[in-house]
């Protein structure tokens, strides 16, 4: 039966349809959904203040018979405009929101909108964007069922504080390793990011000299998948 959805989302992707029309690509806390945004393009338009990329908006997506859904009501809720003035800033929220909708393709997951939403807001307020690529990267990878493991090394032994490693990218996990990078600090940062919201990393002491080998590790991670 027909229905209307009333929900957050973020747009993930922009494709101009016909002379006014656009499909979008949006991600909810119900997860992804495709929808037509009729008449979007025109001037006067009641939708398109609604559907700025790298914004939070109020929805209302009507869904019929098709898999496309239509999107009939849109009012921004936040926007996140301080990327627009710092280029890394901005290139890295494009590079998240095309990850993101690749992995929601894959693996839909009721945690990408907030794996989302939480990166938009840290860039936006200023935060590290190493940190920011790292903890999306892991978490990302976490929600869509990947193993990300910085609890035991590739042989199944328990991780040791006394010993360094490096990241094994065959077993996904670490190996010792005595010139190894990833100490004791950086897998404690490692299994904070996977454990808590982005925005209680900042607070960590000492933040700037033990992310490196963890946002290595995220590139990597965030290139497998």
């Amino acid at each position: 039966m027909p229905s209307d959805i009333r929900t957050r989302a973020i747009v993930l992707r922009r494709t101009n349809y016909g002379e006014s029309d656009r499909i979008l690509n949006l991600i909810t806390p119900e997860g992804k959904v495709a929808v037509l945004a009729r008449g979007v393009r025109k001037s006067k338009s009641r939708l398109a203040g609604g559907i700025e990329l790298f914004s939070v908006a109020d929805v209302v997506v009507h869904q019929g018979r098709s898999t496309l859904g239509t999107l009939t009501s849109a009012k921004m809720l936040s926007f996140y405009s301080n990327l627009l003035a710092d280029v890394s800033k901005l290139e890295l929220a494009g590079t998240l929101l095309k990850r993101l909708d690749r992995a929601s393709e894959q693996v839909p997951s009721p945690e990408h909108f907030t794996i989302l939403q939480q990166s938009l807001e840290a860039l936006n307020d200023d935060y590290s964007n190493e940190l920011v690529f790292a903890w999306f990267a892991l978490n990302l990878a976490r929600s869509n069922g990947e193993e990300i493991n910085f609890l035991r090394d590739t042989s199944g032994t328990e991780l040791s504080p006394d010993l360094s490693y490096n990241w094994d990218t065959v077993e996904n996990a670490l190996r010792p390793d005595s010139h190894g990078k990833v100490d004791a600090k950086a897998i404690k940062l490692a299994r904070f990011l996977l454990s808590h919201p982005l925005r209680f990393a900042s607070k960590i002491e000492h933040l700037s000299t033990v992310l490196p080998p963890i946002y290595e590790i995220a590139k990597i991670v965030h290139n497998q998948y």
